[in-house]
């Protein structure tokens, strides 16, 4: 399979020809690259639209309305509190964290339910507890063990970096002995910033692919198309430092299918893989990602590629592989159940209709299953995100221009999808219904996914970096669209019960929020401000992109 990948160079000199240097081509001649300066500007005004859609998630979530939340937040202050990290099946909830659950009236149903279930408490029913009356965390009550009445927390099934982390930030904030709410948000927002990491590797992993800045800018903004990853990664979890260490990778394979075969590349990717498998196992599906990008790169003969993937390799499991051999050795397992589930909870779904369903659950729960899985969006935005990522796929791998790099990027998302896939069918022989089918076990391949759209982009427009110029404004616009809406979506379902005002729901959000209303406007303010600047930098764009470089 040949691929014709330009790489982003600088312009040859005027002596190029006669020193053998290749000049720029005729389509590079006709689109100069634009100054740097423009560039980053354009990039810095997008990876703050998606920082600032992290933080309206994180605040218009209700707290513990996200997979496992309590669960993270507890494990947090195990370690802030010098608690360490117990063995699975070890480590209990502590009494803050149970004070806080029945102060976040959890479990209780939001409006935006898939299913009413008139036996369950419905939030919009319940009052929240006044800020200044919410718990506090404090020595006494931040640790839990097997005495102090509290359940299991599986959390410790997994590495305690992203935990460490969290407990750093808690620390360096002041914010150990502060309220429960409090000390959520501020993980919360953690976790938003890494995810706004993402968007410069996303942006120039695309750009190297293509050679297009523009395909950066349209990189940039994929986040935004996809609802749930705006939920997960406003929400306190482990999946954040996932996805951070996954787009780096994705960067570097990026770099390397194209041609970068330096060692301390190799070098860096087994460090980043190493420091994701001291977060969670589903890092390790950025391997194969990396081993096809030596296979496919070109510039070395075989054996100097296998070495370099054979250190990549060796560096990951000195940093973070260790963790899960200890397991493997110690425990009988890859990762080990820190909280078994119990069959006659799980319902029950015919062998026949496995495959199907885990299609089905998969798709939902990647662009939109909200709360722990119990608000849907509707079906036909499920069908049309689908339809669309294959479609980009598709071209991406068919067209010449980037095929080798498109293939090397989709690895991973398909790898985690196939794990996900794998596990529920797995499970699914032992307890006879399917769980853990999340969707949030493939935003690691997002990074992958937002490069593969900028290709598909720059292949729609011919490769043109004129007309990917003029793309952008449209693509950003309807990036922005799709993000707003989602949020829109996102706060009926948790505020609004049916038939009321829109003014009610925002009552009721102020009510339960961690902060005071002025905050919340600064918040919205601020937010509104990052979309004008995006804005701004997108409708000048197209012209930015065609002018001599400064």
């Amino acid at each position: 399979m040949t691929d014709t990948t330009p790489h982003a160079r600088p312009a040859a000199p005027p002596s190029a020809v006669s020193t053998g240097t290749r000049p720029e081509s005729r389509r590079e001649a006709r689109a100069p690259r634009p100054g740097p300066l423009g560039y980053r500007r354009a990039l810095a005004a997008l990876t703050l639209v998606v920082a600032a859609w992290g933080v309206l998630w994180a605040v218009v979530t209700p707290s513990f309305q996200a997979p496992d939340e309590q669960n993270h937040l507890g494990s947090v202050l195990r370690i802030a509190y010098g608690g360490g990290w117990p063995a699975p099946g070890d480590a209990y909830f502590a009494p803050a964290v149970v004070d806080a659950v029945d102060e976040a009236a959890y479990p209780s149903d939001p409006p935006g339910r898939f299913v009413h279930r008139p036996d369950v408490p419905q939030f919009v029913d319940l009052d929240p507890v006044p800020r200044d009356e919410r718990t506090r965390v404090e020595a006494a009550t931040a640790l839990g063990d097997a005495t102090s009445g509290t359940d299991v927390d599986q959390m410790t099934q997994h590495p305690p970096l992203y935990y460490a982390l969290g407990a750093g930030v808690l620390h360096a904030t002041g914010l150990t002995d502060a309220r429960w709410d409090t000390a959520t948000l501020a993980l919360r927002l953690l976790d938003v910033l890494l995810l706004a990491l993402t968007v410069p590797l996303a942006a120039g992993a695309a750009r190297r692919v293509t050679g297009s800045p523009s395909a950066g800018l349209v990189a940039a903004v994929f986040p935004l198309f996809v609802p749930q990853l705006g939920h997960i990664m406003g929400a306190a979890n482990n999946d954040a430092l996932v996805v951070l260490a996954c787009a780096a990778v994705t960067f570097l394979a990026a770099r390397v299918v194209t041609g970068d075969l330096r060692w301390r590349v190799a070098v860096a990717i087994g460090l980043l893989v190493g420091l994701g498998l001291l977060t969670k196992v589903m890092v390790a599906f950025a391997l194969p990602t990396v081993g096809v990008a030596y296979l496919l790169a070109r510039g070395r003969p075989w054996p100097a590629r296998l070495g370099r993937v054979g250190v990549a390799v060796a560096v990951a499991g000195v940093v973070g592989g260790w963790w899960w051999v200890r397991n493997v050795i110690t425990l009988g397992a890859v990762q080990p159940v820190g909280r078994p589930r119990d069959p006659a909870t799980v319902a029950q779904v015919p062998t026949d209709e496995v495959p199907s369903l885990i299609v089905e659950k998969l798709a939902q729960a990647f662009f939109g299953n909200l709360s722990w899985l119990e608000v849907r969006l509707p079906g036909g935005w499920v069908v049309l995100g689908s339809t669309v990522l294959v479609v980009v796929a598709l071209v991406a791998l068919v067209l010449p221009g980037a095929r080798r790099a498109s293939l090397v990027l989709l690895l991973l998302p398909a790898s985690l999808a196939a794990g996900v896939a794998y596990n529920a069918w797995d499970a699914h022989g032992v307890t006879g219904g399917l769980v853990a089918v999340q969707g949030r076990y493939v935003f690691g391949g997002v990074t992958a996914l937002a490069v593969v759209l900028a290709v598909a982009v720059w292949q729609l427009v011919r490769r043109s970096e004129r007309g990917l110029a003029r793309a952008v404004p449209l693509v950003v616009a309807l990036a922005l669209a799709a993000g707003g809406g989602g949020l829109v979506w996102a706060f009926g379902a948790f505020y609004r019960a049916p038939g009321e005002s829109l003014g009610v729901g925002v009552d009721r959000w102020l009510a339960w929020s961690p902060l005071e209303p002025p905050a919340l406007v600064a918040v919205l303010l601020l937010a509104a401000l990052a979309v004008v600047g995006a804005v701004v930098a997108c409708l000048a764009w197209p012209r930015r992109a065609v002018a001599p470089p400064s």
